[in-house]
């Protein structure tokens, strides 16, 4: 699959680009970015070509990966999909309903594939805990915590990014929490409460139509040693609790592309697609809802 890169940040140069350079059913034909210079840096350290113009880019590829701001990534997505590309998306979606509502139904109408990288959903260890988690029921209650230092003193790459300091841990760490909690749970039926912390930090309860609730805790301000994820569920069988895993982005994103080929050549549509973006969007803009009135 002729694939191209769309973006030039630092997730673009950690994880994109080097998964798409190393991934084997993949040609990496070139990069476009906002910034032509940056592209141009990016394309070169991995032996492909640098794109000024994204029409251009769009016209020699038939997939496209995407690491930029939800909202230029939801503009950008529709075109491509439009375009008859495969979609290898980053999450959130969009931070709008319209604006994930427009890529869906982009990619709907085109019958192209989609798979937004929900970073968990693609390493192997946790989507197995889903998987066995899933097929049991007689779950009472379920607590996330996604806890990042991108604003608490540390040095993460993303700290100068405007989206994340406008839009906060809510929709920067809260689709991975809803990655999780959605295929075991079920559907969030509501938001039935949100409410801040310190800095950027939301508390979220929602009802899933399971009939358990869950907790949520999202924050991007937490002290570096107090950072990490942790999701507990509680019901029948008992407590358990999502494994912990060091592997890196690089190869989920790996896994995430394999996923968008299986697509594309006529297999199922993966969990995590377009669709599934738009809801988690969906929930996200109602937990901002209920944290403004």
């Amino acid at each position: 699959m002729r694939i191209g890169l769309l973006g030039t940040g630092p997730w673009a140069d950690m994880a994109h680009a080097p998964a798409l350079a190393g991934h084997g059913e993949l040609d990496f034909v070139g990069v476009w970015g906002r910034r032509p210079d940056a592209a141009k840096e990016l394309a070169e350290r991995h032996g492909t070509r640098a794109y000024d113009d994204v029409d251009a880019l769009l016209a020699d590829v038939e997939a496209v990966a995407v690491a930029l701001p939800p909202a230029v990534q939801a503009d950008l997505a529709v075109r491509a999909a439009r375009a008859g590309r495969q979609l290898l998306l980053d999450k959130p979606l969009a931070t709008t309903v319209a604006q994930g509502r427009a890529v869906a139904e982009a990619v709907r109408a085109a019958g192209v594939a989609s798979v937004v990288f929900f970073t968990a959903r693609f390493q192997p260890e946790t989507e197995a805990w889903i998987t066995e988690q899933a097929a049991g029921d007689g779950w009472f209650t379920a607590r996330a915590q996604w806890l990042g230092a991108v604003f608490g003193g540390g040095d993460s790459p993303f700290a100068a990014s405007p989206w994340r300091r406008e839009k906060g841990a809510l929709w920067d760490v809260g689709p991975h929490a809803l990655s999780v909690l959605l295929p075991v749970l079920g559907d969030a039926v509501r938001v039935s409460a949100a409410a801040p912390g310190p800095g950027d930090t939301v508390h979220l309860v929602l009802d899933h139509t399971g009939g358990a609730s869950s907790t949520l805790t999202l924050s991007l301000t937490a002290p570096p040693a107090a950072a990490g994820a942790t999701v507990e569920l509680r019901g029948r069988s008992g407590v358990t609790l999502l494994p912990e895993t060091t592997e890196g982005p690089v190869p989920a994103l790996r896994r995430a592309a394999d996923a968008l080929i299986s697509a594309a050549g006529g297999g199922r549509p993966h969990p995590c697609d377009a669709a599934f973006g738009l809801r988690v969007t969906e929930i996200l803009a109602e937990a901002e809802d209920v944290l403004t009135r």
